[in-house]
């Protein structure tokens, strides 16, 4: 077990732990109807949702899946945007005892089948547009039923009656169920259900709250085990990183997709905690946000990189006032020191880097946001967590300033893989989750992601890490997104590719950019190859595929091999 030399760097006004209770994920809900019934709970392109109402509502659709067999410990899958219906079925679903399985809306037929089955998820809501998509695998489920619900049923009038013309215009066709069989209407549930609470025993140690998928980079996606405890303590924690901010009185712009957990528990459980207003968005737009924080003046805004470099690269960002931001954690993938920079000058918020994964609910460092803060560390570990770099071969603990893996144990750390028990053993050692990424610990406790240790580079027997050539790649002013791999050569072993997305009527040639790199970078860092592109391949956060990439190179190579 390390010191924790980190917790020196706290400010007085962040506890070194924290204290739980026995009540269950859904009592965040509960309590925000009993101490703010009449609070803004949720605001959807012009309709708003009391906490009264949220709770009154998740209370029916619980009601209703116990009405259609859903027991303690059923799988209830929810595949939709962010949108009002999915915080209620979020919370409905615990309230019935069941196990949440939050699922992209973006699935394919063949990934939406393979989760299905593998969760075993008894129900599925989703979109009407997405209801033949879910049709043509079911019989490959378990699926006993399914709920289908639209955006337009929580659109404010004339929007709601205006949607179904856009949506049939979008997708060129237009859905229509009706409420019998195995499929149910949402608002015909809403009308018909009662809003009865529920009482369950459940045990927040054991008990599972949510089965989390991984993004399947290497393999099958697996499903994390969350359990109630492991929600609640990583909901507390970010609750208390954010300490000058007060209950009730936050606006939380939900950008980032409930099926996706840091945007899970950062917006739908951090919101209902504080019995703040959840400021939703379908899908990212950066003009819609931009009018959106115009608009309704969120306070905290927790997104990724991605996000904040579409929003300070956009043209008429000028014309919008940002100022309302208080705090922003970014996640999901590295923050170069230059947007963090440019964003906080714009807003006059605080943009600090954070760092988690899926298994661990998901996070374990941050910056302070009001503290020190230490420029391309991700800061130092939450309350009541642990973490160490390790040497994963072993198990040894390594000294401050030596890379190793980087391993972390804490409240938040996941029970373990849905089904996959020999995975769960081999991500743990001594006790220790081991993240797969690579970095260091300075003096002071601070931590550094030096890259994922499947990403690292070996050319010419040197280790290269994409990060550090990325960083370099950020400060370039005329780069607006970029991404490094490793690519086969037959020399060097592998080689660094760089991807550049330049800013709109920006552009450099390779020349230019290897001279900037070479006086930044060693040689052996210098990316030997450049392709320019107008997007980079990401995940529905954002994150950069480089597995994608990857791929691509490899079938490039194929190609000229066959």
């Amino acid at each position: 077990m390390s010191d924790k030399v980190w917790l020196s760097q706290y400010p007085e006004e962040i506890p070194r732990s924290l204290t739980y209770d026995n009540s269950p994920v859904q009592h965040f809900l509960v309590r925000a109807y009993e101490k703010n019934p009449n609070k803004i709970a949720i605001h959807f392109l012009g309709r708003e949702l009391t906490y009264k109402e949220l709770y009154e509502s998740s209370l029916k659709f619980a009601n209703y899946l116990q009405m259609i067999g859903v027991e303690k410990g059923d799988r209830v899958a929810i595949m939709l945007p962010n949108c009002p219906q999915s915080v209620i079925a979020y919370y409905g679903a615990l309230f019935a005892g069941g196990i949440v399985v939050q699922t992209n809306p973006l699935y394919t037929e063949r990934e939406l089948q393979y989760q299905m089955m593998d969760s075993g998820a008894k129900v599925l809501l989703t979109m009407d547009i997405l209801y033949p998509r879910v049709m043509k695998v079911i019989k490959e489920t378990k699926i006993e039923n399914v709920i289908i619900t639209a955006i337009k049923d929580y659109l404010p009038f004339p929007k709601n009656l205006v949607y179904p013309f856009i949506q049939k215009r979008q997708y060129g066709f237009s859905v229509k169920v009706e409420h019998k069989g195995i499929s149910h209407l949402f608002n015909e549930i809403m009308r018909i259900a009662v809003a009865r609470p529920i009482e369950l025993e459940i045990d927040i140690n054991e008990d599972l709250a949510l089965i989390q998928y991984t993004g399947g980079t290497t393999g099958l996606p697996k499903g994390v085990m969350l359990t109630h405890k492991n929600l609640i303590a990583n909901t507390k924690m970010c609750d208390r990183w954010l300490f000058k901010c007060k209950e009730g009185e936050e606006a939380i712009l939900g950008m980032l997709p409930f099926f996706h957990v840091y945007g899970m528990t950062t917006v739908l459980l951090l919101s209902v905690v504080k019995s703040n207003k959840m400021v939703l968005i379908p899908k990212f737009d950066v003009e819609q946000a931009l009018k959106l924080i115009d608009r309704q003046k969120p306070t905290l805004f927790p997104g990724a990189p991605t996000m904040y470099i579409g929003i300070l690269n956009h043209p008429d960002v000028g014309k919008y006032d940002l100022s309302s931001i208080k705090a922003c954690i970014s996640g999901s993938a590295p923050l170069p020191v230059e947007v963090q920079e440019r964003f906080e000058e714009i807003t006059g918020g605080k943009l600090v880097e954070g760092y988690g994964l899926t298994e661990t609910s998901p996070v374990t460092h941050a910056n302070f946001i009001w503290g020190k803060r230490v420029k391309g560390s991700i800061g130092v570990p939450w309350p009541d967590t642990d973490a160490v770099i390790i040497k994963s071969s072993n198990g040894e603990i390594l000294p401050s300033g030596e890379i190793g893996e980087i391993a972390i144990k804490g409240p938040q750390v996941m029970k373990g893989y849905w089904n996959r028990p020999e995975d769960t053993s081999a991500s743990f050692i001594n006790g220790w989750f081991l993240t797969g990424d690579l970095g260091y610990m300075d003096s002071e406790g601070y931590f550094y992601v030096v890259d994922r240790k499947k990403d690292m580079i070996i050319a010419s027997g040197f280790n290269i890490y994409p990060r550090e050539v990325e960083e370099v790649l950020y400060e370039i002013e005329a780069i607006q997104e970029c991404v490094v791999i490793g690519v086969p050569d037959p020399y060097r072993g592998e080689t660094v590719k760089a991807y550049i997305v330049f800013k709109e009527g920006k552009t450099m040639t390779e020349e230019e950019l290897n001279k900037y790199c070479r006086k930044n970078l060693a040689s052996y860092k210098v990316p030997r190859l450049y392709e320019f592109r107008t997007e980079l391949p990401k995940t529905a956060v954002g994150k950069i595929l480089r597995r994608t990439l990857l791929e691509e190179e490899k079938a490039k190579l194929s190609q000229l091999e066959a």
